[in-house]
């Protein structure tokens, strides 16, 4: 950390999903560098209103739970009111995402929507409502991607599809948000398993490809995203790799 970096408190940060995973995490690393929080979920109420709590119990009036289908466009002026109860919005945080398999021939239009909704459409959106409050704090936008957007994950064609996409957003809204908003993306690799497993051959294959041959933390993640938004001034429309050295790799 530079000794002239900005310091982030009394600053607003929304994060969608952040109720569990990587998004709490990310959501407690901003809340302890001084931030306040806006906890987006859509079904996790229990452990968004949990997370309120923890963090409100540290700093009183500090977080927020809002609830937001990620399909509804039309839900997501509610969230950035949210953040404004606070008078500012310094940061929005695109994480939640929807992942699961997708083999070729059984991709149904349904699986294709939710995917690129949660994925896509929605960090575009959610970034437009709130481009205008960001400009004025000169604030930026930080999109979890993948390193699945460059290197495709076999039968989870629509995902990839969906995260190579999300770089491109990331690239676009820095030349359209530029010079008073930054927006960066992060792509991790190895860092939580997926939900529904993977044995353990599968996960040391997967280690093996990487150059530190071993998992990451979510509390990469979020010290990545903390140096993006407080002590990366000059670095915009850019994917930092956050990922052993996978992305080096074959």
């Amino acid at each position: 950390m530079r000794n002239d970096s900005p310091k982030l408190d009394g600053k607003t940060a929304l994060i969608t999903g952040a109720a569990r995973r990587i998004g709490a995490v990310i959501a407690r690393r901003l809340h302890a560098e001084g931030m306040n929080i806006v906890l987006h979920y859509r079904k996790s109420e229990q452990d968004a209103r949990a997370l309120c709590d923890e963090l409100n119990a540290v700093r009183h009036d500090s977080a927020v739970t809002a609830q937001a289908e990620l399909a509804n466009v039309a839900d997501f002026d509610s969230l950035v009111k949210a953040a404004l109860q606070w008078g500012r919005l310094d940061l929005l945080v695109n994480n939640a995402s929807s992942f699961y398999p997708t083999p070729l021939g059984k991709v149904g239009e349904g699986d294709w929507d939710e995917i690129m909704t949660s994925n896509l459409k929605a960090p575009f959106f959610l970034s437009q409502a709130s481009a205008v409050h960001l400009k004025v704090s000169r604030g930026s936008i930080i999109n979890l991607v993948d390193i699945h957007a460059r290197r495709p994950l076999r039968d989870h064609a629509v995902y990839s599809i969906a995260k190579a996409g999300l770089v491109m957003l990331t690239r676009a809204l820095a030349r359209e948000l530029g010079p008073g908003v930054r927006v960066n993306g992060i792509a991790p690799g190895p860092i939580l398993w997926p939900a529904q497993g993977l044995d353990e051959a599968a996960k040391q294959s997967i280690l093996d490809k990487t150059a530190l041959k071993r998992a990451g933390s979510p509390e990469d993640i979020a010290g990545a995203v903390v140096y993006l938004v407080r002590d990366a001034s000059y670095v915009t429309g850019q994917i930092l790799a956050v990922d052993g050295g996978r992305s080096i790799g074959w």
